[in-house]
């Protein structure tokens, strides 16, 4: 009784993870949301490049493993007619060197190419571009507060930006710590109070897309998302200046009122009347 039921188990966990090897690759195909598996910018890609070569190559151990263990658990079952028992028999030196050689190859390509692609995808090395462009990031509770120091404009839970050119984010809190990432673009990178961050990301093409909070943070943190858009320079430029030109002003006095906690928070625009409001953010954990 035993024995069966262990057959069983062998083939029941053999289904579902068959299933959801067949549920990943239907997401791939067919679900243009999976934003990870779909990316719209050049380091986004390179991650996902990665990760389905990291995931292939481990099939190769996964699905032989998966396959010779279906074939064991029915061929050797209990109510199996012609299984031979083989007490005596010894140890297969090809077996030994085929399931303990194949998986040590697939770690050591698997090292190598991790190691070359952490570098190539620092956060902090900068994109190679003809054009670029500083975004400052503030992490809030529960809210995203983005500042265009050369546009001198911020906005609440909103950032534009033109295609194709380089956008170089410098990222802090003025919460408790948090993580920002926009999946279609780029990995996430942590935000914290008194440091500053960095990420380097590039939008291939025009398009929304959601940027998340990847740490949770608290009772608000399911609404903290922002909007992220990447449209033409000159629909950036209209933008700039429309949003200088009707939106109420925002300096350090302003700034404490719109950092208290809330939930939900709509988007918002301003214009910057502080230039120095990223450092003043930094710098107000790091004086005596």
């Amino acid at each position: 009784m035993k024995k069966q039921l262990a057959f069983y188990m062998v083939i029941f966990i053999g289904l579902i993870t068959l299933i959801t090897v067949l549920v990943m690759i239907g997401e791939f195909v067919f679900d243009k949301n999976f934003a990870v598996l779909h990316p719209k910018g050049m380091i986004a890609i390179k991650e996902r490049d990665l990760l389905l070569t990291s995931t292939l190559l481990m099939l190769i151990i996964v699905v032989p493993v998966l396959v010779i263990t279906f074939y064991v658990a029915w061929r050797y079952r209990e109510s199996h007619p012609n299984t031979k028992y083989t007490p005596d028999l010894k140890d297969s030196v090809l077996a030994e060197f085929i399931w303990w050689g194949v998986p040590c190859v697939i770690v050591a390509i698997l090292s190598v190419l991790t190691w070359q692609r952490t570098h190539e995808l620092d956060p902090y090395k900068p994109i190679v571009s003809s054009q670029e462009m500083t975004i400052q990031v503030v992490a809030l509770q529960w809210k995203w507060l983005f500042i265009y120091p050369e546009q001198q404009i911020a906005t609440v839970n909103y950032v534009q930006f033109p295609e194709k050119m380089a956008i170089h984010f410098e990222i802090t809190a003025d919460a408790p710590m948090n993580s920002f990432w926009i999946p279609s673009l780029s990995g996430q990178i942590m935000a914290m109070p008194g440091m500053k961050t960095n990420l380097n990301l590039i939008a291939d093409e025009e398009g929304e897309f959601r940027g998340v909070s990847a740490n949770i943070s608290g009772k608000g943190f399911a609404g903290m998302s922002f909007v992220t858009k990447s449209s033409s320079q000159e629909a950036f430029d209209k933008w700039v200046e429309e949003k200088r030109a009707c939106s109420e002003g925002l300096n350090f006095d302003q700034y404490k009122a719109l950092a208290m906690p809330s939930e939900n928070n709509k988007v918002a625009f301003y214009t910057l009347s502080d230039l120095d409001l990223f450092d003043r953010i930094i710098m107000k954990y790091r004086m005596p």
